[in-house]
């Protein structure tokens, strides 16, 4: 039997399909969630320093009432020194480089204005720093981290509430050292630290937040991955 051409063919089908009555339609069935993946925590005890490629520090600020202004900064470095059967006893401490401040599509003389002395006034306080005091375990993954922050020249006692995502004791060949993870989160008033220029007058919401909100994540590499025997 002679086959038809396949273009006459797909012709044939279309009519079909046209004059067929169309199938009741039923609803999608939503496909399953994904489950979230669960980093190990199983990570040695040691001195573990900032994977700075693998960590952010930002920070959020009441723009008028209008927005939620984000930035940020690039440069900034911790050391942590930890023991995962003793996380009360970890000690924690970072610096970060003021001048380093990260802003969304600036405008012009904009950063200029905040490193000058009515804000962050970084040619007399070029740094930022954060010293631990003491750990709160809150969880079996969370603790209140209780500190110093020193700002502006002045060192005031803030608290970040963290989370450990995972840690293990390296991944051969790729990671030849341990890895921990972190995320914490916090709140300052920028007029403890004497940066008051700009804040609403009580009652209004026409300048810049006093309140600044501060998100860390951040990785951390520790001691080397002992050879199996």
């Amino acid at each position: 039997m002679r086959l038809l051409p396949f273009t006459f063919g797909l012709l044939a089908v279309a009519g079909l399909a046209a004059c067929s009555p169309k199938p009741v339609e039923k609803p999608p069935v939503a496909a399953p969630e994904a489950p979230q993946a669960v980093a190990p925590k199983d990570f040695p005890a040691g001195d573990y320093k900032l994977d700075k490629s693998h960590a952010s520090l930002t920070f959020t600020v009441n723009h008028t009432g209008f927005s939620t202004y984000t930035a940020g900064f690039d440069a900034f470095d911790a050391h942590l020194t930890i023991d995962p059967s003793a996380p009360e006893a970890a000690k924690l401490t970072a610096s970060v480089d003021v001048k380093s401040l990260d802003l969304p599509t600036p405008p012009t003389g904009f950063h200029d204005s905040l490193m000058g002395a009515q804000w962050f006034d970084a040619a007399k306080y070029p740094q930022m720093t954060f010293v631990s005091t003491k750990v709160e375990k809150t969880g079996d993954f969370t603790a209140k981290i209780y500190g110093d922050l020193t700002l502006h020249g002045v060192t005031k006692p803030v608290v970040l509430d963290a989370t450990l995502n995972g840690g293990y004791a390296g991944f051969a060949p790729y990671d030849p050292a341990a890895r921990v993870g972190f995320s914490a989160k916090g709140t300052i008033k920028r007029s403890d630290f004497g940066i008051s220029y700009g804040i609403p007058a009580p009652g209004t919401v026409m300048g810049v937040g006093d309140s600044v909100g501060i998100a860390i994540e951040a990785e951390f590499s520790g001691p080397p991955l002992k050879a199996e025997k």
